[in-house]
């Protein structure tokens, strides 16, 4: 399942949770916009969030922005769809 997604880097925590836009599931990271890492703290709270293992968790495209499309691995969590609203609703 693809998830689009609005990264905010720098903040004084990380977490996944509320919409920005046009249903994006934001996601607050520590971690600044250098060399990949706040790219990486995103999918590493992203599968947190969800309750899956960081390798259910791919980049699709979006690297170098803000605006990030991520594929969860659907076959590794029963409830996706579910969590994922619980995540957009928070």
């Amino acid at each position: 399942m693809r998830v689009a997604v609005r990264v905010r880097p720098g903040a004084s925590h990380t977490r996944a949770g509320g919409v920005y836009g046009d249903d994006r599931l934001v996601v607050t990271v520590t971690a600044r916009a250098v060399d990949g890492a706040a790219t990486e703290a995103t999918l590493k709270a992203l599968a947190d969030a969800l309750g899956v293992r960081r390798r259910h968790v791919r980049l699709v495209c979006g690297a170098r922005s803000r605006d990030k499309l991520v594929e969860v691995d659907d076959s590794a969590v029963d409830d996706l769809p579910f969590r994922l609203r619980a995540l957009k609703d928070a």
